[in-house]
């Protein structure tokens, strides 16, 4: 879920993750990626 104080751009990244999820993908952090967690991993870049 959004904080209310992010940019715009931060609250479409959080929108999106919340969308791969009940598609079957995971969202994870460029930094600390498990290509194991899944058939579908998105990964965030920082």
């Amino acid at each position: 879920m959004s904080q209310p104080n992010q940019n715009p751009e931060q609250m479409a990244r959080d929108r999106i993750d919340e969308m791969l999820t009940p598609a079957g993908r995971t969202a994870q952090s460029d930094k600390k990626i498990d290509f194991g967690a899944g058939l579908g991993v998105a990964v965030r870049q920082s």
